[in-house]
């Protein structure tokens, strides 16, 4: 495995893990945070991966069976949770707890992946405190979560957390270019795309139906622009129901924030290039002002779904605050 631990940016991390491993100072529990597609499930595997390497010099190596089984998630001293993204009840966390309170069956350390802790309810939170706070001595725990703060103070403070930043893009769009053979061109959008998501870059250079996708949340945007209230809040219902209105409104934040900088002449280079046509019809027929409050709109839209808001009723609202064309 490469340097880096196969990981596109986040080299600290990665240098403080192998060096806590070569000391032999490793602790029983690292808490990874960072936005969705950062790289956190990345580090955390490749850091279990780490642990219990047949090849320690090399570690990871990524070739030997522990390696290998622990990259399929089947190795038998490996416990997962979390992985498809939905909340992580307590049973689970019970069910984690006795297999953890075993011997490992072949590896050094029997290992608990927890990832998305964020999901987690508020019992599930504070039965798995238990175990951070007396883990067995041949276990280690590896958590995920979006945000530090989303999750329990005591269990923040039991970890030792890992907080991933947003990668340069320019490393992107190597990475792309050198690893994934994407056009320069393509490579350079897709890296500003991901305002620094190593995995938002991968995912989309490898399925063109979600830059499709994309194109289409875009311009919905514009043709809101150009209807009726009526049609502005049928599609605001389709936003609500939609599973993917967070991706959506996210779309909704960058566009506008483009916009704003477009209206306002500043020399930023948005971060939509490919749609710059777009960008600048709406920036120069709107009046900056106009601009601000949409993006306000979108921003408080957004916060106000992250607080279980009636999503249909502030997607409407929303609506009314967006200029016309």
């Amino acid at each position: 495995m490469r340097g880096n631990w196969g990981l596109i940016g986040h080299e600290w991390a990665v240098n403080l893990l192998r060096g806590r491993l070569a000391s032999q100072r490793l602790g029983h529990a690292y808490l990874i945070t960072g936005p969705p597609s950062i790289g956190k499930t990345t580090l955390a595997s490749r850091l279990a991966q780490a642990i219990n390497c047949q090849n320690p010099d090399q570690a990871p190596c990524g070739q030997c069976r522990a390696c290998q089984l622990i990259e399929r998630r089947i190795h038998p001293d490996l416990e997962v949770l979390g992985d498809d993204g939905v909340n992580i009840k307590i049973d689970a966390i019970r069910d984690l707890q006795a297999n953890l309170a075993r011997r490992p069956f072949e590896a050094p350390y029997r290992i608990a992946l927890v990832l998305n802790l964020h999901n987690a309810s508020l019992a599930s939170a504070d039965a798995l405190l238990k175990t951070l706070e007396e883990p067995p001595a041949e276990v280690k725990l590896i958590l995920t979560a979006d945000n530090a703060e989303l999750l329990l103070p005591t269990i923040v403070s039991r970890c030792q957390v890992l907080p991933l930043r947003p990668v340069p893009l320019r490393n992107i769009e190597m990475a792309l270019v050198q690893e994934y053979d994407i056009p320069p061109d393509q490579a350079v959008l897709l890296a500003r795309l991901s305002g620094g998501r190593p995995g938002w870059a991968i995912s989309h250079a490898q399925d063109e139906d979600q830059m499709a996708w994309r194109g289409e949340v875009l311009n919905s945007i514009i043709d809101a622009l150009r209807s009726t209230y009526t049609q502005r809040f049928s599609l605001a219902e389709a936003i609500a129901r939609d599973n993917q209105r967070d991706r959506i409104l996210e779309l909704w934040l960058s566009w506008w924030r483009d916009v704003v900088l477009l209206a306002n002449e500043t020399r930023v280079p948005p971060v939509n290039m490919d749609r710059a046509a777009d960008l600048d019809e709406v920036a120069y027929r709107i009046d900056p002002d106009d601009a601000l409050i949409a993006l306000k709109a979108v921003r408080r839209t957004t916060e106000a779904l992250g607080r279980y808001a009636n999503a249909r009723l502030a997607l409407e609202v929303m609506m009314l605050d967006l200029p016309r064309l």
